[in-house]
């Protein structure tokens, strides 16, 4: 179907709602989440669910709210601190961006989570598709939410044989969901179709003896499930070879906060940077530290290698033992630096890399030939 065909009939409409609510209603899976209307909860949990595994944010999620129980509590603590809750969730200018936002409801809301679409929108971080899942969860706002597991329910039960990730067909299939939102129940409705999506209409080999649309799905009718979503080839990932020193002052090491914007901002790490090219992983660390921080490195040895992939590309990560052999350091802008004793790196949010590197450090503190 193209897009300006993309309209369900009455019966489509009825049978829409009524099944995908029903089979909602049974099959629901029990969440911490779906057991409060408190809005900054709810708001809490749609930020860690972003591009996130169920089963992930099962364990942060708890722990998050513990540690701010109120928007007010959010919004007074430091950001360091709220980084290190977050730690290992990834994403991480999504823990900045909430606690940016928790601010500015406390400061301009009077702590009260914003209930309609123009003053959540406002807020930091705060998307169409987080909007929407926080006004019709919490407030029963009628406003469909449109993400992944929705986009591939609806471009199968519609048989819709366009590029689904462009932005007319994603505005198509948004007006779409607003159509057949259920007006009385719009939080259980949106959340019905994302569990939809994620336990029945999956990626590859949906459960299509499962669905509860499968009366009215058109892709199931022509056998044709898992031609939907159409979406262009994914290019390769791309993958970078990363040299980082481990500067040692006696038995204390060099670290550095990245710039709050960009990937990982915000968080604490060992200083380094990309190989370049016909570059040597040894000229590449002496590099990075000499433009990062003004100082001249010796490397003392390589101290361990591994491998970790993000969402969008790969790096192998090449950590050296270093000692500052020239210069002081001095910080960047928004890059402020400190010394610190193994033992106190607990006390900082890392990346997940970074994270496996400090393992090992601990691992091998008691073996004296590491501080020589």
């Amino acid at each position: 179907m193209s897009l300006e065909n993309l309209s369900p009939t009455d019966r489509q409409h009825r049978t829409f709602r009524e099944d995908l609510l029903d089979w909602y209603h049974e099959h629901k899976r029990s969440m911490p989440w779906r057991e409060t209307n408190d809005p900054y909860r709810i708001w809490v949990s749609e930020i860690m669910l972003q591009q996130t595994r169920v089963d992930t944010v099962r364990d942060y999620y708890p722990r998050f709210l513990e540690a701010f129980p109120t928007v007010e509590a959010l919004a007074e603590a430091e950001r360091d601190e709220v980084l290190k809750y977050w730690e290992g969730l990834g994403f991480y200018a999504r823990a900045r961006h909430l606690h940016e936002a928790a601010q500015t409801v406390v400061e301009e809301h009077d702590g009260t989570v914003p209930d309609t679409m123009e003053t959540i929108r406002d807020l930091k971080g705060i998307g169409p598709y987080t909007a929407a899942a926080v006004l019709s969860i919490a407030y029963e706002r009628p406003h469909a939410v449109l993400d992944g597991n929705v986009t591939r329910v609806l471009s199968r039960v519609f048989a819709v044989d366009e590029d689904a990730t462009t932005t007319a067909a994603q505005n198509a299939l948004r007006d779409l969901a607003n159509d057949l939102i259920d007006d009385e129940q719009p939080g259980d409705f949106n959340q019905a179709m994302m569990e939809l999506g994620a336990l029945v209409c999956t990626p590859s080999t949906p459960l299509c003896d499962r669905c509860p649309l499968q009366d009215v799905c058109r892709a199931h009718e022509a056998g044709t499930e898992e031609d939907y979503p159409i979406t262009p080839e994914s290019d390769p990932v791309p993958h970078h070879d990363i040299a980082v020193g481990l500067v040692f002052d006696d038995d204390h090491l060099l670290i550095q906060r990245r710039p709050d914007e960009g990937l990982l901002g915000g968080l604490w790490e060992f200083p380094g940077g990309k190989q370049e090219d016909a570059e040597s992983l040894e000229t590449a660390c002496r590099r990075e530290l000499k433009e990062e921080l003004g100082i001249d490195v010796s490397i003392d040895d390589h101290f361990y290698t591994l491998s970790h992939a993000y969402s969008h590309f790969k790096i192998t990560l090449h950590a050296f033992r270093c000692h500052i052999s020239s210069g002081t350091p001095e910080a960047r802008e928004e890059q402020p630096f400190k010394w610190v004793h193994v033992s106190e790196l607990d006390d900082y949010a890392f990346p997940r890399a970074n994270r496996r590197l400090i393992e090992e450090l601990e691992r091998r503190q008691t073996e004296p030939s590491l501080f020589d």
